[in-house]
């Protein structure tokens, strides 16, 4: 993907197409459709208020990116992220995770450290208090405050793109007052080395936090699907 692409996919977000692209991909990610269900260009686009051209559109780029398979003359049915998908993205994540930190070490604001520094003690004040959604949505600030840090528009894409891919599960396992803790304590720690301008620190610290994500899905026996 070069910069054109990654300048056009954000301007897209804002157009009829990527807007319907995006509630699409939104609700079969947050698992509003079944595996396999048949998504209807005609009831998708009651629903959104639109004619079935950009519906038809956002369901051939849905199908580019695995998540629909389109069969002619039948119709388009959710693929889905299979359980392996789910565990590849993980992996892939927790290495561009470490990178982002590294990087973000060398270009980070005081800005946004201080912004680092907030949601951390926010984080830890909803963890105390069982505030759920607070913690989720503190959690994606954390993560796409450093992807901003990189000042890589590249490695903000990619990443923004997984956040997106695994936010069912995230939602669970952030449900869990110990994974929240712990987590928010890794959080502080990666802030702690980014502070320091430790890129190697930094990256050892992010790569491990997705890493233990991954063993806290598998100790709780979630599927990762």
């Amino acid at each position: 993907m070069n910069d054109y692409d990654v300048q056009k996919d954000a301007s897209d977000k804002y157009s009829l197409r990527g807007r319907v692209f995006n509630k699409i991909r939104e609700d079969i990610l947050s698992g509003k459709y079944a595996q396999n269900e048949e998504l209807k260009e005609n009831s998708i686009g009651v629903e959104l208020g639109v004619s079935r051209t950009p519906v038809r559109e956002a369901l051939r780029q849905l199908e580019l990116e695995g998540l629909v398979t389109i069969i002619p003359n039948k119709g388009a049915y959710v693929t889905g992220i299979s359980q392996k998908d789910m565990h590849d993205i993980y992996i892939i994540r927790s290495y561009l995770e470490g990178l982002c930190a590294r990087w973000a070490c060398e270009h980070i604001t005081q800005m946004q450290i201080d912004e680092l520094e907030e949601i951390v003690y926010l984080t830890e004040f909803h963890a105390k208090k069982d505030h759920h959604d607070q913690i989720v949505e503190l959690d994606n600030k954390f993560h796409e405050t450093i992807y901003e840090a990189s000042q890589s528009k590249i490695l903000n894409h990619v990443l923004s793109d997984f956040h997106h891919y695994v936010q069912r599960i995230r939602k669970i396992t952030l449900a869990s007052e110990s994974r929240a803790v712990n987590s928010n304590k890794e959080h502080s720690a990666i802030l702690e080395a980014i502070k320091n301008r430790d890129g190697e620190e930094a990256e050892r610290l992010a790569h491990e936090h997705i890493m233990n994500t991954i063993k806290n899905i598998s100790d709780q026996g979630l599927n990762l699907s």
